[in-house]
């Protein structure tokens, strides 16, 4: 049994967006209809609803006992007396599996472990399959989760390839972050790791063009000069020299904290579809 109506989907990925959390009634319809609900919407909703527990009914099924597969559902989409929740465990949701392996990779990082917190933030990144909530018609509180959620997926793949160039990994590191800077020519994150993997690849002249793409095109679309951060990862390039070990790697050093400059799972509200 598979939900093929638009609506039906976006209540559904409201839902799933805010696993374990209720959902007013008042925000699934304005999701639905925006600023001009007919009068029928609560009627409506209710119907959807009820589309959603047979679904779920329908997935936790157990011919013999109907009875129980239906009790099931309202177990795990629960009326609330203002809104709707749907209770998930983290197995039963990427979603709630990224935001575990995320939190999981992040105090890893903190720990100094870093080839488990590699591993950690890998899976985590390997639970992404193509953009958040697609094929969902998004209204306005899902478009907003869907940016939410691209950035928490944005912040685990920096933490990654910080993670992965302190273990040493930069000669695989490169052509990821090259596709990855075409991708965001304005993410000074991504840039600045890909300079130093660059520059600790032997690459010193290609690390300092990255840089001279990323300031052109911030002062030519943003109005704006490089951050301090990524001016201190051209200044280490600038004093690297081919005689020895680049002078970048004091900042990938075991003396040097870790880069933790976004927190993608304080609101509570991180994941992956």
């Amino acid at each position: 049994m598979r939900l093929t109506a638009a609506k039906p989907r976006a209540v559904l990925a409201l839902l799933l967006a805010n696993a374990n959390a209720t959902v007013p009634t008042d925000a699934l319809t304005e999701e639905l209809w925006e600023e001009d609900p007919p009068a029928s919407a609560p009627t409506t909703l209710q119907t959807y609803i009820l589309h959603l527990r047979k679904m779920l009914a329908h997935l936790a099924g157990d011919p013999a006992d109907p009875a129980r597969a239906r009790a099931r559902a309202r177990e795990t989409l629960v009326t609330r007396p203002l809104g709707y929740l749907l209770r998930l465990e983290p197995g039963q949701s990427d979603l709630l599996h990224f935001r575990h392996l995320v939190r999981e990779g992040r105090e890893a990082m903190e720990q100094r472990r870093l080839t488990a917190a590699s591993a950690l933030l890998r899976e985590a990144l390997g639970l992404w399959r193509g953009d958040a909530f697609a094929g969902v018609r998004l209204g306005p509180r899902l478009k907003v989760h869907a940016i939410e959620l691209e950035e928490a997926r944005l912040t685990a793949l920096e933490w990654s390839v910080e993670v992965d160039l302190r273990l040493g990994r930069h000669q695989q590191l490169i052509s990821q972050l090259t596709a990855l800077t075409a991708r965001y020519p304005l993410h000074e994150g991504l840039h600045s790791h890909l300079m130093s993997a660059l520059c600790l690849a032997g690459r010193r002249s290609d690390a300092l063009d990255v840089y001279r793409r990323l300031r052109s095109a911030l002062v030519r679309d943003l109005g704006l000069e490089p951050s301090w951060s990524i001016q201190q990862t051209q200044q280490a390039v600038l004093r690297a020299t081919s005689d020895g070990p680049p002078d970048v790697r004091h900042l990938l050093g075991d003396d040097t904290p870790i880069t933790l400059h976004r927190n993608p799972i304080a609101s509570g509200r991180v994941g992956a579809p």
